[in-house]
């Protein structure tokens, strides 16, 4: 099996959250708006309205990949019911990538040593999704 790949659904802003997300986790960016699709398509929803926002948008840094769309039917409600975890290479990552999801966000966990042998902490980002970033400081 291979990676499981977290994908986004947003109400209109998803342009916005991923050029965010970009700004947090650096790599390549890819959005194609319902426009670009072929006919100019969107199903589910009104064509002219849904024309310049996102059919699908992917990052992607190494193994990192993160999709998402605005959704033609609206009324999304995002992120409480599904945590994005991140397992980060090292403790400056870790702090970086929590400073920068926390912008505009709330501090659910502050990072801090934890029992099982991380640093671990959560934050719930400026669009509702929870993050969980994780980085292992002891051997199992």
């Amino acid at each position: 099996m291979k990676a499981l790949t977290p994908y986004l659904t947003f109400d209109g802003n998803a342009r916005e959250a991923m050029e965010f997300y970009h700004s947090c986790f650096g790599g390549e960016l890819d959005i194609r708006t319902f426009d670009e699709a072929p006919g100019g398509s969107c199903p589910g929803g009104d064509s002219e309205t849904m024309k310049d926002k996102v059919m699908h948008a992917c990052l992607t840094l190494g193994d990192f990949i993160l999709m998402a769309s605005d959704s033609p039917q609206g009324g999304t409600k995002n992120g409480d019911s599904v945590h994005l975890s991140i397992n980060c290479e090292n403790r400056e990552q870790t702090d970086k990538l929590f400073e920068a999801l926390g912008e505009g966000g709330n501090v659910t966990m502050p990072l801090q040593d934890t029992f099982w042998g991380a640093y671990f902490g959560m934050v719930v980002d400026q669009y509702g999704f929870h993050w969980m970033l994780h980085q292992e400081t002891q051997q199992k």
